[in-house]
């Protein structure tokens, strides 16, 4: 199937030099794409002649004179800059001409356009970000990541409807196994909220583990593990800290004297194949579920090897049809939960 993604190429810390030249290898190894360039044109075809690329009816321009700065307020974004690299993006996905929209770009930003231009789907009171991260298993997706820093009961079920519908469209898992962060793994561990969310996540019908814990998400438990966006950004910047004490460790220990530097030497297979498989670059990309479009996130400082597996995970969520999975089982479960969530809170 053929598929159109616009791409936010003013966004991020390193913007055109990085967005366009991922685009470009892109539609090499993907010939179902397409791509819209979004952004100041000048600045973009500077960037195409630099990478001896041209513009075709599979990789198109399309004019934003307008730049969301990384540190730019989204109220102030939102209301004043209806010309920039995001929001045109985002309305090309809204009139249907692109499929998908990503960017790199402010995520305050992104969020709150994201939610003006597309709407949130029938049923969702709140778009959530999905992350994977690497685990023992595979990996695991977890959401929210911090799109929502006070949630409900019924927003937490509402995470994991989208979750476990994110793993079916993009890994054809017909019942993905969905956990839901706690402090302990015992139904009476946690607050009134998150006690309510579990107790609406075992009536639903969806692959209910259970709670899990924090060092779950690393074991794989589950496919998909719900938390709130507070302790979900808080678990992802944490892990991202403990991975590079890790590489500094580990380098510092190799460094050491002549000894340990020919043991490094040695061991340079293992190591090479150790950084590949928790390379975070390899997991970029957090899909902002919920909204009327695909919409990813790439981390601001991604390189090309990164942006090019966001610019992946959206062409996989057009695949699988991850829009109609949600809002065939948002429609399906919402009266169902409207009705648990009345007799749990009795």
């Amino acid at each position: 199937m053929d598929i159109t993604v616009a791409i936010d190429c003013m966004g991020g810390d390193h913007g055109p030099h990085v967005t366009v030249p991922s685009a470009i290898d892109y539609l090499r190894h993907d010939p179902e794409a397409n791509i819209i360039l979004v952004g100041i044109p000048d600045v973009i075809e500077a960037e195409l002649r630099a990478a001896k690329a041209e513009l075709s009816p599979r990789l198109r321009l399309h004019s934003a004179n307008e730049v969301v700065g990384m540190d730019e307020s989204p109220a102030l974004a939102l209301r004043w800059k209806k010309n920039s690299s995001m929001r045109v993006s985002l309305n090309l996905v809204k009139t249907g001409e692109a499929q998908a929209c990503i960017s790199a770009g402010n995520t305050g930003a992104l969020l709150a356009i994201s939610r003006f231009v597309l709407k949130t789907i029938p049923g969702v009171d709140r778009p959530a970000l999905a992350v994977i991260l690497p685990t023992i298993a595979g990996h695991t997706y977890v959401l929210d990541l911090g799109a929502n820093v006070d949630c409900t009961a019924e927003h937490l079920f509402q995470f994991g409807i989208m979750g476990a519908s994110l793993v079916s469209s993009v890994e054809d898992k017909p019942s993905p196994s969905v956990g839901l962060l706690n402090v302990g793994e015992e139904e009476i561990k946690g607050n009134e909220v998150v006690k309510q969310a579990a107790e609406l996540l075992r009536q639903s019908g969806l692959n209910f583990y259970g709670n899990v814990e924090g060092n779950d998400i690393y074991k794989g438990t589950t496919d998909v593990v719900v938390c709130d966006g507070f302790v979900g950004n808080i678990t992802l910047k944490t892990s991202e800290g403990l991975a590079q004490m890790l590489a500094t460790y580990l380098r510092e220990e190799f460094k050491r004297n002549w000894l340990t530097r020919l043991a490094g030497v040695v061991a340079m297979p293992v190591i090479n194949s150790f950084k590949h498989r928790v390379d975070h670059r390899r997991y970029n990309g957090a899909s902002l579920l919920g909204l009327r479009g695909i919409v990813i996130k790439s981390h601001g400082s991604a390189d090309n090897y990164a942006f090019g597996f966001a610019i992946k995970r959206a062409a996989d969520e057009v695949r699988g049809g991850m829009l109609r999975r949600i809002s065939e089982r948002v429609s399906e479960l919402s009266h169902h939960s409207q009705t648990s969530a009345q007799a749990v809170t009795r």
